[in-house]
């Protein structure tokens, strides 16, 4: 900004030293992106399980980023039975109300189909789950599952880590309660 009223002052040769505070500017720009983009990389190598926020407090959650931009997740959580939650991500698409699809769950040479119905309150879809649920199984599987319909498309995710992380989760399953609304 202080470059810009210098200019304007009347610096008659400047502008090569504007020029280069340009370039500058980019160059800052590009290496604040590229020193972001492992980072983005680095978080979707692979599957967690760590306690995650939750409204009614702090909850178990295994999960996964994927996707071109890292921002779509899969998520596992237990309280009586398991919930797989999918977030597209923002780069995924508009969703309605009351929107349910099949979603087909690829990895390892099989695949799983599942309903799965939109969380409102989060913009996620979810599916409840049995404790031995092939989804499960599959998920547990080596490479990487794509998760995809014919009306949201398809994403990849990991399953590095994803044998520990969804063990971890399973093992509570029954163990932690939601909080009561309150209402």
């Amino acid at each position: 900004f202080s470059l810009f009223l210098y200019a304007a002052r009347g610096c008659c040769n400047c502008q090569g030293e504007i020029m280069k505070a340009g370039y500058l500017v980019v160059a800052g720009a590009v290496a604040v992106l590229q020193a972001a983009q492992p980072a983005v990389a680095a978080s979707c190598s692979g599957w967690s399980a760590k306690l995650e926020e939750d409204e009614g407090g702090k909850v178990l959650t295994a999960s996964v980023c994927g996707g071109p931009k890292g921002d779509a997740y899969l998520m596992l959580t237990c309280f009586d039975t398991p919930v797989l939650s999918y977030d597209l991500g923002a780069s995924g698409q508009q969703t309605e109300p009351g929107s349910s699809g099949a979603f087909d769950f690829k990895a390892d040479g099989k695949t799983v189909t599942k309903t799965l119905q939109l969380e409102e309150m989060y913009n996620y879809f979810v599916v409840n789950l049995a404790k031995a649920d092939p989804l499960l199984e599959l998920l547990r599987s080596k490479g990487d599952v794509s998760v995809g319909s014919a009306k949201y498309g398809a994403i990849s995710f990991p399953l590095k880590g994803s044998s520990g992380a969804i063990g971890k989760v399973l093992a509570q399953c029954g163990k932690a309660k939601p909080a009561g609304d309150g209402d």
